[in-house]
């Protein structure tokens, strides 16, 4: 990253922020510690319109709302993948003269979204209040007839736990002046009407208290429960006759979607170029900006400010310096970018682990999924949507490493001689009574897994020396020379002969080495520290060595996924084999094979994934890692639905 500093007239600055949105390579830092030093803040001011920017947020709002009604109703088919559709400057500023007849199609879908929520609404409550109206249905008397001259007619509730004929009993045992009638019970409670002599309504209302009987009113309805269920039904027809009428017209609106689409990036851009202004200074003629850019950005971005004129500095950060993190990698590590992205990015005084983690994810990947058939499905399938779809970012390096990863699964597969496991002997063996299979190039771990083991070893050993030798060039690097003679060197050694003398090469010199290593470790492990933490310190850097072991038998995850891909895929062509040579068997086979095969899929690269990510994130960066930076983030056009081409694409 190289630093850059920017003065440039007033009058320069939009054409300036037009042409750096385009070029996308710069990312304008905040002033905020320059408004703090009190002779900046004599000098100028934050160049900030808030109130355009938010205009525009609610422009936007209001965009994104009509896009979402269009795709909650439409029926065209959605993609799979969303990809930016691609447009040329011109088109997209052609298409944009018509600005105002797409807001007004905004304006007029959103319209029709809001009359939608309240016919959805006035549905509810009308479906409510019939549902409140139907225990009812048998009570005949017209809801407006609450009372007549000497009696009161009341309808109320009373608790499902309540004994509805106890209260009716009590009622007109202690109210003879009364009568009461059960309509209706359910789960919750019992619905009674009952009519009482107005004189003697208080010893009803006694009565009505200690069975906790609850009075329902229905408002100023008039006419019979029925007339009024029916009505309330006739009422829903027809709203809901009126709201599928605007779900076709939303629906007669998807075309609009792509005007709708411009819109919204135009509206995108416009606010960022407004939003980005609050990074600026300014005086009364001139402005003053702050920012990052690649170094290998550093010519484009010099062309543009001396073009417009600006006065402008771009330097080397000084030493010791945060700045934001781009990485850049070329050819096969570029998709592993997202390993590291899912992890932290690195501190930017650190180093980019994916160069040196990409090809062993890789192979660590294909050895756990390790079926040469299973393989080719991935690497077919990820080829396929990288043709088809135009993808960016972190989706495209997913899909590109899992395309990697899928040619060396099946290179493993190979090796292994695993096509979707033993599928080919078993089919030979059931329909035609023959013995044949596709022998692996190498050896089969189901035959010989302890070899699988001792290699699996030998990888994780070579992986964690090379987290190892990173930590050591990040200590050199940092003037630290000797820390990557005592933390790394000493441990080389040391673990180098342990190595040697378990398989029995030069166990003389193996020995003297170890003993050198060790000795080396206990009489600098604790270097750092004071009295006798430079003893203990020392014996316990030594005892480290059960770490690294811990380390090293992690690697025999690589065995136990390989074999429980193999041994799945096994007892999947075995149960297809249940039903013998004729038609059912073949039927069988098939059935077993593709929910059998298609399940093994799918967990076990869920597995290789997790497992792989597991090895790099633990046992590899924990030898060297330092996370912690933040991400570069240009200004530039982030637009969500179209690639705006120019004349130099």
């Amino acid at each position: 990253m190289k630093k850059l500093s920017v003065i440039g007239l007033v009058s320069n600055r939009e054409e300036l922020m037009e042409k750096l949105m385009t070029l996308g390579v710069v990312e304008i830092t905040d002033q905020e510690d320059k408004l703090s030093d009190s002779q900046w803040h004599e000098m100028v001011a934050r160049d900030s319109d808030e109130q355009t920017v938010a205009e525009f947020e609610s422009q936007i709002s209001r965009v994104s709302q009509a896009l979402s009604v269009l795709e909650k109703y439409g029926t065209g088919k959605k993609p799979l993948l969303h990809t930016k559709k691609p447009i040329t400057l011109r088109e997209f500023q052609k298409a944009l003269e018509r600005k105002q007849q797409i807001e007004e199609k905004v304006a007029h879908i959103n319209s029709l979204s809001a009359r939608h929520a309240e016919l959805t609404n006035s549905i509810n409550k009308t479906q409510s209040l019939k549902l409140s109206l139907e225990p009812w249905i048998e009570y005949d008397v017209p809801l407006e007839e609450k009372e007549t001259s000497t009696a009161d007619i009341i309808l109320g509730v009373v608790p499902s736990t309540v004994d509805a004929l106890q209260f009716i009993n009590e009622l007109e045992e202690k109210v003879p002046e009364s009568m009461a009638k059960l309509l209706k019970s359910d789960a919750e409670q019992h619905y009674i009407y009952v009519v009482c002599l107005k004189e003697k309504r208080d010893d009803a209302d006694d009565v009505f208290r200690t069975y906790g009987f609850s009075k329902v009113h229905f408002g100023d309805m008039k006419g019979t429960v029925k007339e009024n269920i029916s009505a309330l039904e006739k009422k829903v027809e027809e709203l809901t006759a009126e709201k599928v009428q605007i779900e076709e017209s939303i629906r007669g609106r998807e075309g609009d979607s792509e005007d709708l689409e411009l819109l919204y990036d135009k509206l995108v851009i416009l606010r960022d170029k407004a939003a980005i202004r609050q990074n600026l200074l300014v005086t009364k003629k001139t402005f003053y900006m702050s920012g990052w850019l690649p170094a290998k950005a550093a010519d484009k971005v010099s062309s543009l400010l001396e073009e417009v004129g600006c006065y402008y500095q771009i330097e080397d950060p000084e030493k010791g310096e945060e700045t934001p993190v781009l990485l850049l990698n070329g050819g096969f590590s570029t998709p592993f970018e997202a390993i590291t992205k899912l992890y932290a990015l690195p501190d930017s005084r650190s180093i980019d682990a994916t160069p040196f983690f990409s090809l062993s994810y890789a192979i660590f990947f294909g050895m756990m999924l390790g079926d040469a058939a299973y393989g080719v499905v991935l690497a077919v399938i990820t080829g396929l949507v990288l043709k088809k779809y135009k993808l960016e970012g972190m989706k495209y390096q997913l899909i590109k490493m899992f395309f990697f990863c899928g040619i060396s699964t099946a290179f493993w597969g190979a090796m292994f001689g695993g096509w979707f496991g033993d599928l080919v002997a078993v089919v030979g063996k059931t329909f035609f009574n023959a013995d044949v299979s596709i022998p692996p190039i190498w050896f089969s771990p189901l035959d010989d897994p302890m070899k699988l083991l001792l290699f699996c070893f030998l990888l994780g050993g070579i992986h964690l020396f090379i987290g190892m030798g990173l930590n050591g060039w990040l200590s050199i690097k940092d003037g630290r020379p000797l820390d990557a003679l005592f933390d790394v060197g000493l441990w080389y050694l040391l673990l180098i002969s342990v190595t040697l003398l378990l398989v029995g090469i030069v166990p003389t010199v193996a020995k003297w080495m170890a003993i050198i290593g060790a000795v080396g470790i206990v009489l600098t492990g604790g270097r750092h520290k004071r009295g006798l933490g430079k003893v203990i310190g020392g014996f316990g850097s030594l005892y480290g060595i059960t770490g690294y072991l811990s380390d090293v038998l992690s690697y025999s995850r690589l065995l136990a996924l390989g074999l429980a891909s193999s041994v799945i895929a096994s007892v999947v062509n075995n149960m297809g084999s249940f039903g013998g040579p004729g038609i059912k068997g073949v039927i069988l086979m098939a059935v077993a094979f593709i929910i059998g095969h298609t399940y093994n899929f799918a967990i076990n690269g869920l597995g290789s994934f997790v497992h792989s990510c597991r090895l790099q994130y633990v046992e590899f960066f924990g030898k060297f890692y330092v996370s912690g930076g933040e991400a570069f983030q240009p200004f530039g056009e982030n637009t969500k639905y179209v690639d705006i081409l120019r004349e130099e694409n």
